[in-house]
């Protein structure tokens, strides 16, 4: 399948990864990477910030070394509205904040620090629509704002307050999610960066990139009876 481009402009790119594909080279057996495949098409390009393997969604790439340089900052500075949309294990009975921190922990994953230790780490979660158990677990259907950029924020945070995704072999269930009398209908981390907001580093104008939710989340949700739900806003 075609990689698909959701915004280019002489300074930025931005393309809908799709789950299952790395963004650089990792420590595994060498494969193909979204940016070798996104430079095919769009030519050389920065990483400006990733996403998980197992992670859906908007990828913004750069498109010159100064434009890198801007929307780093912005990263660093939490200047970059994040918006996630995840599947998560129980019924999430309102919204969260959970503030709390997270450090390095074994075999390339993070971990919930004590009172000392780890890197300020906020998350805002909110519930979108939930389905109690029929064939599948109590399953929620939130939206996640990290204030934070740590890697595997949204998940340590989930797990943290007792709602891991509802298949992550790092911090919760390894799956898949499956029917009880079918197949598998979820096989992955189902967590999806839904949109992203920034200012433009070189016009200054107000930037919303937003990728619609992937097939197999909405496959997932219809199977816990939830039909396709449109996720709200936050505002």
């Amino acid at each position: 399948m075609a990689l698909a481009i959701l915004h280019q402009d002489e300074h930025l790119a931005a393309v809908d990864k799709p789950a299952g594909r790395i963004v650089i080279p990792g420590r595994g057996p060498m494969e193909k990477t979204l940016r070798e495949e996104a430079e095919e098409l769009l030519g050389k390009l920065w990483v400006v910030h990733r996403l998980d393997r197992g992670t859906s969604g908007v990828l913004l790439f750069a498109r010159s070394a100064e434009a890198h340089r801007a929307v780093s900052m912005a990263f660093e500075h939490h200047q970059v509205s994040k918006r996630y949309l995840a599947l998560v294990r129980g019924l999430v009975a309102g919204e969260l904040r959970v503030d709390v921190p997270i450090a390095p922990g074994r075999r390339g994953r993070m971990r919930v620090a004590g009172e000392t230790g780890g890197r300020p780490s906020v998350t805002f979660v909110r519930p979108l629509a939930r389905f109690p158990a029929g064939g599948l677990p109590d399953l929620t259907l939130v939206e996640a704002f990290p204030e934070s950029g740590r890697t595997h924020q949204v998940r340590v945070h989930l797990a943290h307050v007792g709602h891991p995704l509802a298949v992550d072999p790092d911090y919760g269930d390894a799956g898949p999610l499956a029917l009880p009398r079918g197949g598998p209908i979820l096989a992955r981390t189902p967590l999806h960066a839904a949109s992203l907001e920034l200012l433009h580093p070189v016009s200054g104008r107000p930037l919303r990139i937003e990728s619609p939710m992937p097939s197999d989340m909405e496959a997932a949700i219809a199977a816990a009876g939830g039909g396709s739900p449109q996720a709200s806003k936050r505002g």
